[in-house]
Order: C-alpha cells, then structure tokens, then sequence
C-alpha cells in the first residue's frame, strides 16, 4: 500500500465506504437469485433476473456517468446509497405483507415486485462503480493508478468472500428475512460513515450541473482517442459471451451442491479476487495495460473451456479460482487505461458509457441462453442426440449440457481474443497509451478545492 502516491487517507476511506455499500448489495443480489432458484426451481426465472439486471445495467451506465461527471463524486455517492436503503425498505415491507407461498409461483406479481425492487436497489449502487474509478484519477498520482486500482479490486474480492458465506447461510436459514434486515442496518451505517469522510475535490465545471447526457459528446471523445472505441467493443463482446455466466453458473453450481456448500465456496473461491488484487497492487500493470489485457481475458476463455469438460465440482473450483485470480488483472488494465488516456473532466461519461456498451450485449445473452439451455441444451444431452453421441465419455443430465454450453462460449472467446490480439486498432491503443497523459486530474492542492 506504501507503493501509492497521493491522497491516500481519502482513497482509503473511499474505499471502506465502498467496501461497506459492496458487501451488502452483492449479498442482496447473491440472495435473491439464489432465492429464486430455490423457490421456483426454475432455470428460466433465474436467467430472466439475471437478463433484466443487465439490461438495466446496460441502460443507466451512461447517465450515472452523467450524474458523477456533472455534480461532486462523494454527492453521487452518497445518493447511490441513500436510494438503495430506501428501495431495500420497501422491498422488505413487500416480503413482510405478502404470504410466503406466493413468492413459489415463477409468475407471481408479488415475487417479481419482490425481484425488481431488491434490483433497483442494487442497480443504484453502480453510481458508486462509475464515481470510483473517477477519484482514483484525483486521489493518486499516475504512476501509482495501476496499484490503486488492484486495491479497489481487491476490495471487490473481500465483498465477494463476505457475501458468499453470508448469503447462502442467511438464506438457508431465513429466506430473505435477515437479509433484508442486514440490508437496512449496513446501508444506515454506511451513510453516517460517508458523511464523515472529507474530500477535497474541484467544483464542477462551469455548465456542467445539470444532468445531461452528452452522449454525442462523449462518443466523440471516446473516438479521438486512437483504439479505444475497439477496447469498448471487444469489451462487450467479451460481456456478451460472459452473460452465461449470471445465467447459468448458479444453476450449475446447484446441480453439484447445496446452496449453503454453493455460498461457501464463492467465498473461498473469493479469495482468489482477493489474491489477484494485492498481486496488481504489488506488481502494477507492466509498460502495456493493453496487451496485458487481452492476454488474460485468453486465459480466461481457455479456463472456461476447461473447467466443464467433467461434471465436477473439484474441477469447477479449480477453474473458477484461476478465474477469480486473473479477473483483477483485466479489470484494473481497462480502469488505468481510461484513467490514462480519457479528460478527467469527461471520464464519469466514458465510464458509464463503456459500462453500459459493454453491458449491451449481456441481457440478450441471458435471456436467450436461459430458454436455450432449458429447451435445447438439456434435454440435448439428457436424452437427445448429444448424450447418445458422446454421453458415455462427457457425461448425461442436465448439468451436462450446462456444461456444453460454457465448452462453446470459451472457444468462441478465444478465437474473438486472438483476432483482437492480431488487429490494427490493438496496436495503435497500445501506442496511444505509451504516449504523455493529455489531460490529468486537476491536481488537488492547486485546483479550486471544496471539503465535502
């Protein structure tokens, strides 16, 4: 932590804020879904929430990036919060009126007013993901970036390990009860805490205070940058295929264990996000954020290839760690990337922008592969001409055909990898990276400061 450079007494206490807001939303988000499953036994339904929680991603990144851009980071963030204890409040006076046996119906109205709230809730807290990255280009000085933000990273693993253990457990033992009630109680602490923190941050800039979108704006500044518009593109077709994972993993994972051995084993599993982070934060990102990129999102896509070839949950784990070890990896070169070559003053935009063009493509992939693994897939490899074609050495079931699925989407990324690794646009990012920062954040000490 000594390797970074700047305000680091903010940075770090922006990161326990966020820390503590994280934490409760993926255990909210782990919750409900598993929630779902276990209530319905439905593949469909589960798919579905993951579909309409990315298409919400994907339609609000860009004016979140608007919000942050246009008012002071720590007031979005701390909006971020308020909206999620306030959708979380309702959510539970939904859960405590309704009688239980409704929410066993996968087309209840009381069960997906249930779900939509809950994800609301949880969509509110990506302000949160836009406004981070955005103060860690004001906070910490540019050599320090990369480090920072296998920090923040790391910060993700640690809110993975927590919420594994604890959702499956709270919801074994009491459904969506005490989830809700630790929902409410960390949110309220977590906005007294925010409160507390200081942050010497510029005013926005001048006819910058509305919320408008820009998006002309901001495409054109995404396309002056040579490459980058390509990162974006490659990132959400990265994202495409990755939509099977929130569409199908937990289901999988289900069909080899309990819920409450499926909520351990992310924590542990958590680690490895844990483990990569401090890695980056130790080792930093290397002369080229870009080629390091594409380079583990090919093994990423090999391990994905890798890990159902067996139905078992030995080899699951193994994988997914590998996974989780390398995914700070990825996310950190993209964040220092952005943070390097986009104007500070547009960078909440570019931010929300690539998050919901990266996020575009991903409910199309749910709520297509849901239907398609239910109807096809499956039975494909239950009874179907898959499982008498190689049934006897792959394997039969429905987790079988879980598995054919990811087996083609990993293939698929690393054909899409190595092209992109081979193109034009890779090269010329590449050099535009290696040039001098065009516009960093004003520096705090010199900049017209305001304590918030």
């Amino acid at each position: 932590m000594g390797n970074i450079n700047g305000d680091r007494r903010t940075f770090f206490q922006l990161l326990v804020s966020t820390l503590l807001v994280s934490v409760i939303n993926f255990t909210v988000w782990f919750a409900i879904t598993f929630y779902v499953y276990l209530q319905t036994r439905s593949v469909f339904a589960t798919g579905v929430i993951s579909g309409i929680f990315l298409a919400l991603t994907a339609s609000t990144g860009i004016w979140f990036g608007s919000l942050v851009d246009h008012h002071r980071k720590k007031t979005m963030m701390q909006v971020s919060t308020v909206a999620s204890l306030v959708l979380y409040a309702v959510a539970f006076a939904v859960y405590q009126l309704t009688p239980k046996e409704h929410f066993t119906d996968p087309s209840s109205v009381a069960l997906w007013t249930l779900v939509l709230l809950l994800m609301f809730g949880v969509i509110a807290g990506n302000i949160r993901t836009i406004a981070l990255p955005t103060m860690v280009t004001l906070l910490v000085e540019e050599e320090s970036r990369g480090r920072a933000n296998g920090l923040v990273g790391t910060t993700t693993g640690v809110t993975f390990l927590v919420t594994s253990v604890i959702s499956g457990v709270l919801v074994a033992v009491g459904d969506m009860f005490w989830v809700l009630v630790l929902a409410l109680a960390v949110l309220t602490v977590a906005v007294g805490h925010l409160s507390l923190v200081p942050v010497r941050e510029p005013a926005p800039a001048a006819g910058t205070t509305r919320s408008s979108v820009d998006l002309r704006g901001t495409v054109r500044v995404i396309r002056g940058v040579p490459g980058l518009m390509a990162l974006i593109v490659f990132s959400a077709f990265n994202n495409l295929l990755g939509g099977v994972f929130m569409a199908l993993m937990d289901a999988y994972g289900l069909s080899l264990v309990s819920v409450q051995a499926w909520g351990l084993l992310w924590g542990v599993l958590s680690t490895g996000f844990i483990v990569g982070g401090l890695l980056v934060s130790r080792t930093g990102l290397g002369a080229n954020p870009v080629r390091l990129l594409l380079a583990v999102n090919l093994l990423l896509w090999t391990v994905t290839l890798l890990f159902p070839v067996r139905s078992s949950i030995l080899l699951l784990t193994a994988g997914m760690y590998v996974y989780m070890l390398f995914v700070p990896y990825a996310e950190a070169a993209e964040q220092t990337i952005l943070q390097k070559v986009v104007p500070y003053q547009r960078q909440g935009r570019v931010f929300g922008f690539a998050q919901s063009v990266e996020q575009a493509a991903s409910p199309l992939t749910a709520f297509l592969i849901s239907p398609v693994a239910q109807f096809v897939f499956i039975p494909f490899m239950t009874d179907g001409a898959g499982a008498r074609a190689v049934g006897d050495w792959f394997g039969r079931g429905p987790d079988r055909g879980l598995a054919l699925v990811f087996m083609l989407v990993g293939a698929i990324g690393i054909v899409a990898t190595v092209a992109a690794l081979r193109s034009r646009p890779y090269r010329r990012l590449s050099e535009r990276y290696a040039e001098p920062e065009p516009a960093a954040a004003p520096p705090v000490a010199a900049a017209e400061e305001v304590m918030t």
